[in-house]
Formats: structure tokens, sequence, C-alpha cells
């Protein structure tokens, strides 16, 4: 795998490809030091992005910028993910931006609402946040849930505002981003 680090208006993101397709994303919000150790973990190495990474990278940066992005068509690279977190980020690729969805309704989909723990998990070991939309998933009643990356459910909350999400309990509202 190979990876860069870019600047957004966001923060600094980090992101990592193989031949297959994008393979690790990490959202803004760690210092350079802890993001390079980050992006670059398990053997990854700094690389040059091909043409079409760089059009991935654009459309982070068009997204940080606040324009609505579809990451629908990204080629990502799931090798070594288990099979219910790739079934789970399947359904969940088809929400688009500022759209919505809940644990237990991903679960159902997945064919038992006692699955919500589950799905919950696979939200957790995302490797490709934003991409991949974890933000968009919430707990029942619209409550915001849990976010494992840099500033929590908070993040969450202040990407759903940029998408144009409002009402939610603890919504962000014109905060900054501060991941």
């Amino acid at each position: 795998m190979q990876t860069t680090t870019f600047e957004t208006a966001l923060g600094r993101f980090g992101i990592g490809w193989t031949d297959d397709g994008i393979a690790r994303v990490q959202l803004p919000g760690l210092e350079p030091d802890a993001l390079l150790a980050r992006i670059n973990r398990a053997g990854a190495t700094p690389g040059e992005p091909p043409n079409w990474v760089e059009a991935v990278i654009g459309a982070i940066e068009d997204y940080a910028d606040g324009e609505q992005v579809d990451f629908k068509a990204v080629k990502l690279d799931l090798a070594g993910t288990p099979q219910f977190h790739r079934q789970a980020y399947a359904l969940l690729v088809r929400f688009g931006y500022g759209q919505v969805t809940t644990y237990g309704a991903l679960a159902r989909q997945l064919g038992d609402v006692q699955l919500s723990r589950a799905v919950g998990q696979a939200m957790g070991a995302n490797p490709i946040p934003l991409i991949i939309p974890c933000h968009r998933v919430l707990a029942s009643a619209g409550k915001r849930g849990g976010f494992s990356a840099p500033g929590g459910a908070d993040a969450k909350m202040r990407m759903l505002a940029l998408e144009g999400v409002r009402g939610l309990p603890g919504e962000a509202g014109q905060l900054g981003f501060g991941f």
C-alpha cells in the first residue's frame, strides 16, 4: 500500500491505496507525526498518487469545501476486511450526501435487527471513513451514536451539518470543524 497526506479546508487527511483501490483514509485531527504513523502503519509507504487517486483526493477536497460529493464510484480495496463488515459497507455506500440511516436499519437490511451492535463494530472498524460514510449512521431515534475518528461524535455531527443534515440531538450547527 502507498500513502500520502494532503491539506483540505477541514485539515490534513491521509489516504492509502493499492492497485485494487482506496484501502485507507485518515480523517483530520491528528498531529502531523501521528497522522503519518497512522496512515503508514502495517508496512504502508509514502508514494506518489496515480491520476485516479488524485481524482479521489480532489473529491475529498471538494467535500471539505462544502460541495456535494458522491463517492459511490470510488474503487475500494477491502482485502482483509471481515465479510460481515463488507456487507454492511456495501449497504452504507448507497447513502448519499446528507442522507442518514441507523445501526438498526442497516442490521435489518442485513437480516436481523439484533445485528445492530455488530453493525456498530463494523462502522468503528471502517478503514475508509468518508468514502464509506460511517458518519451517516446514527443510533435509534436520531441520536448520534459513536464515531471512532478524531473528534468523536462531535466530528460526526459536524460532518452531517456540513452535509445539511439538521434537527439532530446534539447538532453541531455553525461550530467550527475542529477535527
